[in-house]
């Protein structure tokens, strides 16, 4: 009786042993695991964190932008009025208007007459020279006639 119980405490020993080295094997894979968990919250932290700064900084620079164009339209409004009120020369407004006009005009005829579309080749100056798309272009003559 003596040997089985000595046998009963020997098993409860090793079976203490094997639990605690179960036990601790299963902590590392969860402490490892809660350490990926812990970075990827941090990870989405510094990114939401980094969303409010995009937002905040493309706030501020519309509100500036607004600011600007503001402060643009005022200083074009004065001076239109200082120009209507400082420049009573009838003569010299119509002469302005009429070149204004003409630039205007001038710029859209020039605009389309100018506009051409690429080529592909380069333009012969001389009648008797071939361009680089003709079938016989950069062959002797021996194997032209050929």
């Amino acid at each position: 009786m003596t040997n089985l119980i000595l046998a009963a405490i020997a098993a409860l020993i090793v079976g203490i042993v094997i639990g605690v080295l179960v036990g601790r094997s299963g902590q590392g894979s969860t402490l490892r695991q809660r350490r990926a968990e812990q970075q990827i919250e941090e990870l989405r932290n510094e990114y939401t964190r980094y969303q409010a700064q995009v937002n905040e900084h493309f706030m501020e620079s519309a509100h500036l932008l607004r600011r600007f164009n503001d402060t643009y339209r005022d200083v074009n409004q004065h001076m239109a009025r200082g120009a209507n009120r400082l420049c009573n020369d009838e003569d010299w407004l119509l002469e302005l208007e009429k070149e204004n006009a003409k630039a205007r005009l001038e710029g859209a005829a020039a605009s389309k007459d100018d506009a051409e579309p690429p080529r592909d080749y380069a333009p012969k100056s001389d009648p008797q020279e071939k361009g680089t798309l003709a079938e016989d272009f950069g062959l002797a003559e021996k194997q032209q006639k050929a």
